[in-house]
């Protein structure tokens, strides 16, 4: 089968694109599945270029990996005990997969721990493979399953509702805008920080208003102005969204584009009673409940660029300029 192998940590060198990969082989309690399109998602990036301690997203990693953590496909053949009902169908892949007695620890992440979506066709256990009825394409239904599965964990996680005013950083980019689109969907106030030239955009998707990334968030909103913080940025400015929350307010993150170090005045954490979450696996039945949001039309796909698989190299370039609002995709079927 055709697909890229990650092959080492380092530059675009280490994307080896071939055409004599061997088609995995579905066992028991498995199914293999034809990818039709694959998302490109920083995870990507971050792996190659060796950013993870340990290598993956939860620990050591192995190469050669085939990577891509998003997909959508359609259900090839069935291993041992799955139901017949599932050939043919189109799929969602979970990004994260853990069984619902196994500790955080046990997570393994499509495309990190296990070969994923960047080849013609990936074997998934059938619990993590979600059937989909929808009229949006290949293309679109994978822009869905790591990005907006991780907003609606956060949203979870933090409890957000109708009475929440929640700020969004780096809300155009592919979980950002998944998040205003999800926040807004609960009801909630949500207020956006994304690159000038975003700014409509973003403010389409719902946020009643959109500040520029790089403002001073305390002049611009005050403090003890949110509820929640929604945050994927990190860096040089993080010591300002607790401040931005109001006392018992929560702040969650997945991740940390603009830089993994951060300085925390512990007074800020305890005397305003703030609660933080860390968000990386999928709580229980998130994944499920996103699915359905996209059956029912309740998020729209997002998709900046089209690419095809043997052109990842121009995609992930196209990706880390950041000018895009919502997802690379590439046609991988």
């Amino acid at each position: 089968m055709r697909g890229v192998l990650l092959t080492g940590h380092g530059g675009y060198e280490c994307l080896s694109v071939r055409d004599d990969l061997r088609v995995p082989v579905a066992g028991a309690g498995e199914v293999l599945v034809r990818i039709a399109a694959a998302a490109v998602n920083n995870t990507d990036v971050n792996t190659r270029l060796g950013w993870y301690s340990g290598g993956g997203w939860t620990g050591s990693f192995q190469f050669p990996r085939i990577q891509g953590i998003d997909a959508c496909g359609v259900v090839a053949e069935i291993g041992g005990g799955v139901s017949p009902s599932l050939l043919g169908r189109r799929v969602l892949i979970e990004p994260c997969w853990r069984a619902p007695h196994e500790p955080l620890s046990a997570a393994r992440f499509f495309g990190s721990e296990v070969d994923g979506a960047f080849a013609q066709y990936a074997v998934v256990p059938e619990r993590h493979a979600h059937p989909i009825d929808s009229p949006l394409t290949d293309v679109e239904l994978a822009s869905f399953p790591c990005s907006y599965s991780t907003a609606e964990n956060m949203l979870v996680r933090a409890g957000v509702s109708v009475a929440d005013r929640v700020l969004v950083t780096g809300a155009s980019g592919g979980v950002g805008s998944a998040v205003v689109q999800l926040a807004v969907g609960r009801g909630a106030s949500v207020t956006a920080l994304a690159g000038p030239t975003k700014h409509a955009p973003v403010r389409a998707l719902g946020a009643i208003e959109v500040a520029d990334r790089d403002c001073d968030l305390i002049a611009t909103f005050g403090t003890a102005a949110f509820d929640v913080v929604i945050d994927v940025v990190g860096g040089p400015m993080w010591p300002s969204l607790l401040s931005a929350l109001r006392p018992g307010g929560r702040y969650t993150t997945a991740g940390a584009i603009a830089g993994p170090d951060v300085a925390l005045d512990l007074r800020t954490l305890y005397l305003n009673d703030i609660t933080m979450f860390g968000c990386t696996v999928l709580g229980e039945g998130v994944f499920d409940g996103l699915v359905r949001s996209v059956e029912r039309g309740d998020v729209k796909p997002l998709v900046a660029a089209e690419f095809a698989l043997d052109e990842i190299v121009e995609a992930q370039k196209l990706f880390l300029t950041k000018q895009h609002i919502g997802k690379i995709v590439l046609r991988v079927g």
